[in-house]
């Protein structure tokens, strides 16, 4: 696909790819996100899994309605050839509770020959917070 990122990456191109998550995932569109993912790609998402592209957009759809006022930073770890590790830091208020919730995790990403990621690896924990405690406001 002409302007798709592709691998090995450099610093440049590995920080463009995290920037462009961060934003695909503040916009909360589900039906936006597949056309990054390969066909087979495996997901892990703290204690959910799945493999196919096409269980992409029903799992976002069920979990985003639910973290309501979500904002999501992340943050570049390491790069090497087609793989990059990220942490992140997402802070969201329950739909059903109103309690507030910081999210800290790190993920592992890896690419195929086409820039599609065929592997997103999340491992994250929630914490209750305070309304006031909050550090990612627009």
């Amino acid at each position: 696909m002409p302007g798709r990122i592709t691998p090995p990456f450099d610093e440049e191109s590995a920080r463009k790819l995290v920037q462009n998550a961060e934003d695909a995932w503040n916009r909360r569109v589900p039906e936006e996100v597949p056309d990054d993912y390969s066909e087979d790609t495996c997901w892990r998402y703290k204690d959910h899994f799945f493999q196919g592209r096409e269980h992409i957009v029903p799992f976002l759809s069920e979990r985003w309605p639910v973290q309501q006022d979500y904002r999501l930073k992340k943050e570049m770890w390491a790069f090497a050839g087609n793989r990059i590790s990220v942490r992140f830091i997402s802070e969201w208020c329950h739909r059903d509770t109103g309690q507030w919730y910081r999210t800290h995790g790190n993920e592992h990403w890896q690419y195929d020959d086409n820039g599609m990621m065929s592997v997103q690896d999340i491992s994250a924990n929630d914490v209750a917070i305070d309304k006031s405690e909050r550090t990612l406001t627009d």
